[in-house]
């Protein structure tokens, strides 16, 4: 099992840096990685800006919408990156497709690695349940790809908001990322994982690293714990 699951919010210069050299080893051997764009409104404009984005890599990218035959196509694929905008869209077009159980197979069974950040990240769990995007579509069901037994919250950030008015700090009193994770826990055990913006995890069969930046750990019932880069966890998401 090889799977890259990020937040986003690389728009640091040494940010990038990390996602691409990720990226680089993640795909390490594979000539042809799928992109699924599918939380994106413009498939082509957002595939051929991540192809531009990875052009420097050792992998050529190819979005599914371009594909002939995409279940065929698949069946075969060296690896698979899927990418963020809103959840609700990207679910809902996965299960249009009927390609949830052939990926979950491939990365499971045979170990082609995934990539995924932000809304790519969400999916990756059992549900999107954990999503911070807008409904605006209307998905069959929450069911996601299900490769990691965890929920991840992307763009996770502690406490509240506050915003600049006239050279003054005001607070925004809306719910907060701990808030929303408390009521997702009000009806779910399943734990989750806030990712800070920059925070990525490689799983493997040895267990989950944490790079990048912070993460904070919501477990139904215990205190929140924040961890930081290099720590390592177990599948329950206890570190070690």
């Amino acid at each position: 099992m090889k799977i890259l699951l990020g937040s986003g919010g690389i728009r640091t210069k040494e940010r990038r840096n990390l996602f691409f050299r990720l990226m680089k080893e993640h795909f390490e051997g594979c000539k042809k990685v799928i992109f699924i764009p599918y939380a994106s409104g413009d498939y082509v404009e957002y595939t051929n800006s991540v192809k531009e984005m990875f052009s420097h890599l050792e992998f050529d990218i190819v979005g599914i919408h371009e594909l002939d035959n995409p279940l065929v196509e698949l069946e075969k694929m060296e690896g698979i990156y899927v990418g963020g905008g809103n959840t609700f869209s990207l679910v809902k077009k996965l299960h249009e497709k009927e390609i949830i159980e052939i990926i979950k197979r491939k990365v499971l069974n045979e170990g082609v690695p995934y990539a995924g950040v932000s809304a790519g990240a969400n999916v990756a769990c059992p549900t999107m349940q954990t999503t911070n995007d807008m409904p605006i579509d209307l998905v069959p069901s929450f069911e996601t790809f299900g490769i990691v037994p965890f929920q991840i919250n992307p763009h996770y950030h502690p406490g509240g908001i506050w915003w600049k008015e006239n050279d003054e700090l005001r607070e925004h009193f809306g719910e907060t990322r701990e808030r929303r994770i408390e009521e997702f826990h009000n009806f779910n055990d399943t734990p989750v994982i806030g990712l800070y913006e920059g925070s990525f995890l490689i799983c493997s069969e040895n267990g989950i690293e944490l790079q990048g930046n912070k993460a904070a750990i919501i477990v139904k019932g215990t205190e929140i714990k924040t961890i930081s880069p290099h720590k390592k966890m177990n599948y329950d998401l206890s570190t070690r």
